[in-house]
Formats: structure tokens, C-alpha cells, sequence
């Protein structure tokens, strides 16, 4: 598929069962980060379109069947996945095409995964128990029989990044909708067509009723902002960076919503000194370039034994150049563009802040510009930072690019020191030739995900999250599920 002669057709928001526009008409544009061009528009939510959403939401959960009919819903939730499994090609090019993600992605994080997930929480619909017998008791001297019953929250106001938005997009709806709560999606205004899709997808193939899903883009924040003030929006799930997570909690709390958080993360691969050092530097360079380093789980501060510093950065030098950046649609694309002009600008901004600390680059240090096709992408070159200590501004903050700093730790305690030195805490790993010492640095790493040897975290069963500034909550797995659930304790004579 050419970056070029892709055109898409306008997307449309979905507000109370129907696909339109913005109610004033008003467009923006959707670019490809591959070449910088214009691709599609998508409609730029008016205050009044995010206000026919709450409303919808809100009228879908008081008076329709949703929150109470667990059969709708599971049926509901079945022809979405069926229609996701149908038009999976078509949504992956488009994935390709707006988020500048890699095609080997969409076999993990990028489709397949969410698309499983989806159905892994429509299993979970099935066979849940919404209601738990705590038996008789006598509390106060009276005879009582309790029960403990899960419901919906009510409305959710889901809020999703551009940089695996799929994959958010349904980490937040599917959960969400399966627990019976009705939902408005705001994607990010970076891609606002994936989202689009899954609206389309709810009003034509699903028997899902008007109201229970609703997909609005507003490019402005001010008018998104309704989202998490609005008293009518019973909870706010919100994907992003710590900074913005900070702001939607002070905007909740006047009306108390439950806030879901999934922040940002400076996540540390921990080597120790009994393993191959270079091999598992290669490895976390690697992960470091995938999808140009736009996730906020990767290990994007490599913590090496002293001894072998200069070897670790060679080896992650070494992999970061022979990867380099690729045309997203080419199959053999790792490390394509990152998402935006401003995101390019940012890291472009990290990597000069880097020389000022002084740090050096064992590779990459600029932003690309490529000739022909791709001009007018936004590239920016795996890089691999030696020289910093994990006090420096480039280890303590969340960059979201193709950078990898290198740091060297003095022994075990000393690496779990760095890696706990942080405001983040959301994954990790550990690499070590002997398994029980790597997990009992693992079980030290204050982080709500880690991998040890290699292991793989990343599942639809598993639930994700983060300690400390990286959130609250936790999404996918069961614990994702009951995110959405509240409870109430019911008490009978005996």
C-alpha cells in the first residue's frame, strides 16, 4: 500500500446511535507520520456533540436494558469481536496508516492482542458472579444473611492516547461495557480514525442499543475537559501522561468520580553480572526501537554492571544502528516515525538536553529527514545515550522516542536503588543467568509489571498498571474487569 495514494473517507463520531459529523461541520486533519500528509479528516466534537454523548450515555444506562441484561450484552460484545475478526485487514492498514505502527505489531499490541482480549472479557461476562453469599451471621446480636453485589459504575468517560490505540480503545470499552456501564470514547486527536472505526463497527454490525457507546474527537482540550467535570460521567478512565492524569484527578474530584489512571513510565532493564550482558543489551535496544519507542511500558533505562558498561552500550549501539527507520507499511519495519511534528520536536528537544548534561550518543542523536516519499515524515534515529548517571533529566523523564540511557549499577542492591529511583514505577525487567537471584531482585523493583529471563507480562488474563505517579488501577485481567464494577452489601433477615 503506497503512504501516498492511501486516502480515507471522513471519519465519523457516533452520538446516540448515529454516525455524523460534528454538528457545526467543523474538520481536522488526519496526517500519515510516515510522510507527513494529509491522509483524511475527522470531525473536529463540538462542546454541544461531547454534551449529546454525556446525555446519551447517561439516558442509555437509567432507562435502557444494558446495565441489567447480561445476555445483550455478551451477545452485543460477540458480534463486535466478529466483526473486528472480519475486517481485520482493512483495520490493520489503517492502523498502519494513522499511527505510523509497524504491520509486524498488529499480530500483538497493535490488533490481534486487543481483538482476543475482547473476547477473553466476553468469556469473563459469561461465567462472572455479580453476586457473593457471605452467609449468616449475627452482627450486633441480630441474625443476618449478607450478600455482596457487583454492579456497573454508570457512565464512563474513556479517554485513549494515539500511540496503541486499539489496543487502549478496547482495554477501556471492553471491560467497561461487558461490566454494563455505557461509555464515551475520546481518542486522541492524533488518531481519531481507529476509534471512528470502532463506532462504525458498534452502529452497524452490533445490536448494541443507541447511547451505550458513543465516539466523540474534539481536537480541543478545553472541550474534552467536559468529560471529567461533567456530574452526569460516574467514572473517567484515562490513558496518557502523568502531568494530564494529574490534571483530570483534580477535575474529578469536585464531583468525586472514580479515576482509572495508566500514566507514565521510565521503566529500568536490570542486567546482572552473571549473565550475557551484551546479548541482553541487544535485547532491550531492540525493544527500545519498536513502534520508535512510543510505548510507555518499555525498558527505556538500561542498568548494566559497571564492569561491563562500554560492552552493553556497544552491543545496544550496535542493534539500534543496524535496525534503524523504516516505512511503517514495509514488512520488515521495527522503528518507524514517530507519531507528530510536536513529537519529533520533543525528543529532538531530550536528545540536545542530553549533550548539555553531558551525555555522548553511541549511535543516532538526530532527527531524520529521508528523501523521496518520506520527506516529510517525522523520523527520529534510534539512539543509545553513555555518560549519564540515572540522576540526569534524560533518566528521570519519560521521553517517548527511540532513546536508550545506559547506566551502570555496582552490584544488586545498587541496581535496585536506580530502578526504584524513579517518580514512575509501571513495568521492568530483570535478566540473570541464575532464575531465583533475578526474581528476588524482581520481587525488590516497586513497578506493577516486570519480566524476568525474558518472560512476557502482556496478556488479556494479566491485569497492567503502575505504582507510585505511573496510576491508579489496573486494566485488563479481572482486576481490569472490576474497574468498572461497584459494590454494594445487601443485608436479610435470617
Amino acid at each position: 500500500m503506497s503512504r501516498l495514494t492511501i486516502s480515507l473517507p471522513p471519519a465519523q463520531q457516533l452520538v446516540d446511535g448515529k454516525l455524523t459529523g460534528a454538528s457545526d461541520g467543523a474538520t481536522y486533519p488526519i496526517l500519515d507520520p510516515a510522510t507527513g500528509q494529509e491522509i483524511g479528516v475527522a470531525p473536529d466534537s463540538s462542546a454541544a456533540d461531547v454534551d449529546a454523548a454525556i446525555a446519551a450515555a447517561r439516558r442509555a444506562f437509567d432507562e435502557s436494558a444494558w446495565a441489567t441484561d447480561r445476555a445483550l450484552r455478551v451477545r452485543c460484545l460477540r458480534q463486535l469481536h466478529a466483526a473486528l475478526t472480519e475486517e481485520a485487514e482493512e483495520f490493520k492498514a489503517l492502523t498502519t496508516a494513522e499511527v505510523g505502527m509497524p504491520g509486524f505489531m498488529m499480530t500483538a499490541a497493535g490488533f490481534d492482542v486487543p481483538v482476543e482480549g475482547l473476547r477473553w472479557v466476553t468469556d469473563l461476562l459469561e461465567s462472572y458472579e455479580f453476586e457473593t453469599d457471605l452467609g449468616e451471621a449475627q452482627p450486633m446480636g441480630i441474625p443476618t444473611r449478607r450478600t455482596v453485589r457487583r454492579e456497573p459504575v454508570g457512565v464512563v468517560a474513556a479517554i485513549s492516547p494515539w500511540n496503541v490505540p486499539t489496543q487502549i480503545n478496547l482495554a477501556k470499552i471492553g471491560p467497561a461495557l461487558a461490566a454494563g456501564c455505557t461509555v464515551v470514547l475520546k481518542p486522541a486527536p492524533d488518531t481519531p480514525w481507529v476509534a471512528a472505526e470502532l463506532g462504525r463497527l458498534v452502529a452497524e454490525r452490533t445490536d448494541m442499543p443507541a447511547g451505550v457507546l458513543n465516539v466523540v474527537m474534539p481536537r480541543s482540550n478545553e472541550v474534552a475537559s467536559q468529560l471529567t467535570s461533567d456530574p452526569r460521567v460516574d467514572m473517567v478512565s484515562f490513558t496518557g501522561s502523568t502531568d494530564t492524569g494529574r490534571a483530570i484527578m483534580a477535575a474529578a474530584a469536585p464531583t468525586l468520580k472514580k479515576v482509572f489512571l495508566e500514566l507514565g513510565g521510565k521503566s529500568a532493564s536490570i542486567v546482572l553480572d552473571d549473565t550475557d550482558v551484551a546479548a541482553a543489551a541487544a535485547g532491550t535496544a531492540f525493544t527500545v526501537c519498536i513502534h520508535a519507542g512510543q510505548g510507555c511500558a518499555l525498558t527505556t533505562r538500561l542498568v548494566v554492571p559497571r564492569e561491563k558498561y562500554d560492552e552493553a552500550v556497544q552491543s545496544a549501539a550496535d542493534t539500534m544502528a543496524a535496525i534503524g527507520t523504516a516505512d511503517p507499511a514495509d514488512p520488515s519495519a521495527i522503528c518507524g516515525p514517530v507519531i507528530s511534528k510536536v513529537q519529533r520536536d520533543r525528543v529532538e528537544a531530550y536528545l540536545r538536553l542530553a549533550e548539555e548534561e553531558g551525555g555522548t550518543f553511541a549511535t543516532g542523536g538526530r532527527v531524520q529527514v529521508k528523501e523521496g516519499d518520506l520527506a516529510g515524515g517525522f523520523w527520529v534515529e534510534p539512539t543509545v545515550i553513555a555518560g549519564l548517571d540515572n540522576s540526569s533529566r534524560l533518566a528521570q523523564e519519560e521521553i517517548f522516542g527511540p532513546v536508550l540511557v545506559v547506566i551502570p549499577h555496582d552490584g544488586d542492591d545498587d541496581a535496585v536503588r536506580i530502578a526504584n529511583d524513579s517518580e514512575f514505577g509501571l513495568s521492568g525487567s530483570v535478566t540473570g543467568g541464575d532464575l531465583e537471584r533475578a526474581t528476588a531482585v524482581a520481587h525488590r523493583i516497586r513497578t506493577g509489571t516486570i519480566a524476568v529471563n525474558g518472560g512476557v507480562w502482556f496478556s488479556p488474563d494479566a491485569p497492567f498498571g503502575g505504582y507510585k505517579q505511573s496510576g491508579l488501577g489496573r486494566e485488563m485481567g479481572v482486576a481490569g474487569f472490576e474497574e468498572y464494577l461497584e459494590v454494594k452489601t445487601l443485608a436479610f433477615p435470617a
